[in-house]
Formats: structure tokens, sequence, C-alpha cells
């Protein structure tokens, strides 16, 4: 077997440990919760945005004979994949890490911290601004001989959906500090492809949220401005990289010698 193939197969081994590692963290979570008496409160709280909007003495219905067994399942899924997202989301960059340079992997904490973070406050911005707007939006076109009694399975699913969503997009100045950092783009190129995010912006929306404008743009709109968020922080690390770069030439060349040989490969080691 040659090196890349036994390098190949490590690495699947590692991932897949990575990957064993988190769901036991959820399950772990998962099974705390089961036990724990609030867990079908959690739905309650979760439906509390169209409860909102429905007529008064309307409650959600259950059609499937196992659903109100299998909605309390999902939430408790949900709500354990979120307590445990921090140690999900470190599991990520310890796979991704041994390819980085010493200077990148000090990153870890910062970005598994404010990944975490950015996650959370997308999901919030769709639990407090999106749904209320949605839901209203949606119940006031409903004719009058019909009453809205949504099911409690479709509801979560919509739900989970709109969180996955909203929750991956407020990643994207994450995203685009780490791509420049790692010099995989630069601020220049965020910048000339600017036309293409926002059109594909809309195209992601259309296609994620409901088919109404309201849902749509709210997805679409916070998508241009966390890009635009991203550029202006990619700016300042990229400025903070020249100013570094600059001052290390300084360094070298008032000793008036080559770099250290020894301390460039120790860089490199993971």
């Amino acid at each position: 077997m040659s090196t890349q193939q036994e390098t190949f197969i490590s690495h699947l081994v590692e991932l897949r440990d990575r990957l064993l590692r988190s769901i036991y963290a959820v399950f772990g979570v998962f099974l705390v919760l089961w036990f724990w008496p609030g867990l079908a409160e959690i739905y309650d709280l979760l439906a509390l945005p169209m409860m909102r909007t429905l007529p008064e003495g309307t409650h959600m219905i259950a059609t499937g004979v196992i659903t109100p067994f299998l909605v309390p399942l999902k939430v408790g899924l949900m709500a354990a994949f979120l307590l445990a997202l921090p140690y999900v989301l470190y599991q990520v960059w310890g796979f991704i890490a041994p390819g980085l340079y010493a200077h990148e992997k000090r990153l870890a904490l910062p970005l598994v911290f404010g990944s975490t973070l950015l996650f959370l406050g997308g999901v919030a911005y769709c639990y407090f601004v999106v749904f209320n707007l949605v839901f209203r939006f949606i119940i006031q076109f409903a004719p009058k001989s019909i009453t809205p009694a949504p099911d409690i399975e479709a509801y979560l699913s919509f739900v989970l959906t709109m969180f996955t969503a909203f929750g991956v997009t407020f990643e994207i100045p994450l995203i685009q500090v780490v791509l420049v950092r790692t010099g995989v783009l630069t601020v220049a190129k965020l910048k000339d492809i600017r036309p293409y995010v926002i059109v594909g912006a809309f195209v992601i929306a259309a296609v994620v949220t409901p088919p109404d404008a309201i849902s749509q743009l709210l997805l679409a709109i916070p998508m241009c401005l966390l890009y635009e968020c991203g550029i202006l922080l990619a700016q300042l690390v990229e400025r903070f990289r020249g100013k570094r770069a600059a001052a290390e030439g300084g360094a070298l060349d008032a000793t008036g010698g080559a770099p250290d040989q020894a301390g460039a490969e120790e860089e490199r080691l993971p």
C-alpha cells in the first residue's frame, strides 16, 4: 500500500472517529433531555409564534397515529444538537487543524465560540423576527371560511428547516474571514463576486423559505448584509496580516539573516 493510500485511509478513520464523537455527544445530551419533565414544553415554546396568530380557541392537531410521540423525540434531538453544538464544531475544527499552520490553529477557540454564537443568533433572529412576521402574513390571506389548524409534525419540520437555513446563513461573515485568513480568497475577490452573491442569496431564499415574499426577503437581505459585514471583517484581517508580514520582514532586515529554518518547519508541523 502506498503512502498516499495510507494517509487517505488514516484521514477517513479520523473523520469516522470525530463523527462518532459528535453523535455520541448529541445522543448523550438527548438522553438527559428525554428524562427531563419539561421536554414537552419546548415544543409549546416553538409553537408560540404560530399560536399567537391563530384564531382564539384554535389549536394545532396531530394527524398521525404516532405523531404525539415523534414530535417530542425530534424536539429533543434538536435541543440536544444545539446544546452540543460547540463540541460538534470543535470536532470539525480538530479534523481540519492538522493541515494548518501553527498560527492558524490559534483560531480554534475563537472560531468555535464565534460560529456557535452566530448560529444561535440566526436561530434567534428566525424565531423572534421572521416567524412573527411570516405567520401573520400567511394568516391574513386565509379565507374566512377556513379555520387554520396546522399539523404539529408539519410545523416542526418547517421550524427545523428555517432554523437550519438562518443558522447557516449567519455563518457567512465567519466563513469569509477564514477564507481570507488562510489565503484562499482576497478581499478584492470577495468584492468582485458581490453581484453573484446577491443573486445567489435571493435564489437560495426562494428555494429554502416558504413561497411568500416576506420570508424570502427576511432571509435574502440579511445574507447580503452579512456578506458586507464579512468583507469589512476580512479587510481588518488582511490589514493585520500585512502589518505582521511587514514587521517580520523588518526584523529579518535588521538581523541581516535568513529566517530560522527550524522555526519555519515547526510552524508547519500539525
